[in-house]
Parts: C-alpha cells; sequence; structure tokens
C-alpha cells in the first residue's frame, strides 16, 4: 500500500537548504522573527532554552532535535536568560563561518547546528497544517547525524550537490516525523499516522486518489461503522475524511497542472472526478480560481524561473 507521508513530502519538493554553526557562552539570549520555512537544529554540545511564541519553553539538551515546520517567532537563550538581540533568519547564513551568541572568547557552552530549507511546492500548507508548531525529540542520534550531513554537503560546491541535498532533507524529514510518537502528537498527520485504522484509511486514499471514495466505503475497507470511523478520523487527524481527501486531491491536481503535461480532462480523471466541469468547479471552490487559469499562471512562472535560472 501506498505511503501517504512519503507522497506527501515528494509532492512539496524540498529544496534549497541554509545550515550553519551555532555556539554560545555565558549569558545569551536571540530574538527571532516569524520566518515561514522549516527550520530546525541539533544540539550537539551543552544546553539552551527555545521558547516559541504560543508554546511551553523547551529545554534542549544535548542529543536534542528540533523542527519548526513554519517557523514562527521565538526566542533561544542560556537557561540563564539575559537581554536579547533580534535576528532575521534568512540574513544569518555566512558560509563556513559559525554564528556565536554571548561571550566571544572562549570555550562554548552550547554548540548546536541549525538551519532552514525551503518547499519548492506553494502547497506547505497541507503539511504544515497537519503538523505540530514545534517537534522536539530526544534521544535520536540518526537526526543528529542527518543534519551534520545536511551542513557538510551544504558547504560543499561539488557536482550533485543540489540533489543529494534534496535527498538528505527529504530523509530527514520523513526520519523526524516517524521519530514522534502518534500518542503523544496533537491531533494531525502523525496520530493518523500511528493508528491503524486512521492510516489504513489514509493509505487507500493515497493509494487509489482515482477511486470516487466515500466515508462509508472507506469505513467498511477499515472494518468499522461509518458514525465510528468518522468520529475516529476527524478526532485523530483534525479534519473530517472527506475534507482530507479533497485537499488531498486538490495538491495532486495542483502539481499535474503545474507539469502542464496533462488535459483537464485527463488531470480529473487522475483524482477521481467524472468530467472537467465537475473537477473544474471543485476546483475553483477550493483553490479560488478556475483549473485552466492556474495552468497558464503556473506556466508562465515557470517559464520566468527557468529564464532567471539560465
Amino acid at each position: 500500500m501506498s505511503d501517504p507521508l512519503e507522497q506527501i513530502i515528494r509532492l512539496l519538493r524540498p529544496r534549497a537548504v541554509f545550515s550553519k554553526g551555532i555556539s554560545g557562552a555565558g549569558n545569551w539570549a536571540v530574538r527571532y522573527a516569524a520566518f515561514g520555512h522549516p527550520g530546525f537544529c541539533a544540539v550537539t554540545l551543552g544546553s539552551c532554552l527555545l521558547a516559541v511564541d504560543g508554546e511551553t519553553t523547551v529545554l534542549l539538551q544535548e542529543g536534542d532535535f528540533v523542527l519548526l515546520p513554519a517557523t514562527p517567532a521565538f526566542t533561544m537563550s542560556s537557561l540563564e536568560v539575559a537581554p536579547g538581540r533580534k535576528l532575521e533568519p534568512a540574513r544569518m547564513y555566512t558560509p563556513g563561518v559559525e554564528l556565536r551568541h554571548g561571550q566571544q572568547n572562549g570555550p562554548s557552552d552550547m554548540r548546536q547546528f541549525g538551519g532552514y530549507f525551503t518547499f519548492e511546492s506553494p502547497d506547505s500548507s497541507l503539511l504544515v497544517s497537519l503538523l505540530p508548531r514545534v517537534i522536539h525529540i530526544r534521544g535520536v542520534p540518526r537526526l543528529t547525524q542527518l543534519v551534520r550531513l545536511v551542513g557538510e554537503e551544504a558547504e560543499r560546491d561539488d557536482v550533485g550537490r543540489d540533489m543529494i541535498l534534496e535527498r538528505l532533507v527529504e530523509i530527514l524529514l520523513i526520519e523526524t516525523l516517524r521519530s514522534v510518537s502518534g500518542s503523544a502528537a496533537q491531533p494531525g498527520l502523525l496520530r493518523g499516522l500511528a493508528d491503524d485504522r486512521v492510516v489504513t484509511a489514509l493509505r487507500l486514499m493515497h493509494g487509489n486518489v482515482e477511486r470516487s471514495w466515500t466515508a462509508t466505503e472507506l469505513a467498511r475497507e477499515v472494518g468499522m461503522s461509518r458514525s465510528a470511523f468518522f468520529e475516529r478520523f476527524s478526532r485523530t487527524v483534525g479534519v473530517t475524511p472527506m475534507d482530507y481527501l479533497l485537499s488531498w486531491r486538490m495538491a495532486v491536481a495542483k502539481s499535474l497542472l503545474r507539469a502542464g503535461k496533462l488535459t483537464l480532462d485527463e488531470v480529473a480523471g487522475r483524482i477521481g472526478y467524472g468530467s472537467a466541469s465537475t473537477f473544474s468547479t471543485a476546483f475553483s471552490r477550493h483553490v479560488g480560481q478556475p483549473p485552466g487559469r492556474f495552468m497558464r499562471s503556473a506556466s508562465l512562472s515557470n517559464g520566468i524561473r527557468t529564464a532567471f535560472a539560465v
């Protein structure tokens, strides 16, 4: 059966990576503005505090890993908080130069490797809306090793660099998300993937997106009554089965339309609609513009990016 998590990450197409070493000594604090892109860090020495706006402050210790799927505003500091200074995540990247907080001389009390990446697909809200705002993982050395590999590759200027980084970030994302305990996760994709009945429904929807699924059919496939399945899926994932299916279909449709290789009838058939007209109505209602206009806009944007890349 299909893997929903793998499909979503491949559809999002994680790309550019910016990463660097970060250290601190003495009392220090830095304030980062909201950035929107996924940010990550792995603590390799000592400890520090992470205070994401609207969330409980987290103590980060050696061996910990953090992923902020949409990087809201946050403060990072020594255990004894000092007056903070403001930093812009997008401006903190200087190749080969470690970012130092607090005392500039002497040994470090804290050291970490952090950075951020981007999604080439503008549909990142599909994944982000179903994930916790802060993903904190302790005791998974493999994640720290992956972050180091990402950083080492990002610093290289060698053939195949971009392709290797893409694969490493995909692996880092999958490893991070499957390391989170489903029972401890908030309602969303991670809890859904940890539920045997719900994950079966997710795999059916992802593996047969062209099928005209109903909640009754999905319930029957997972061995539950319609009402019990509807309640369990909605409580676990945070959206109804049909709302999830619609969002996934529209994300797949946008990816197919951007590629520009299929007619509207073919796209409609690929995602479970009997005709281009019914697909067009659903797409317009969900996306805010007809699929034909979306495809033309995407084609124009692709042409502009290609021209700048030459």
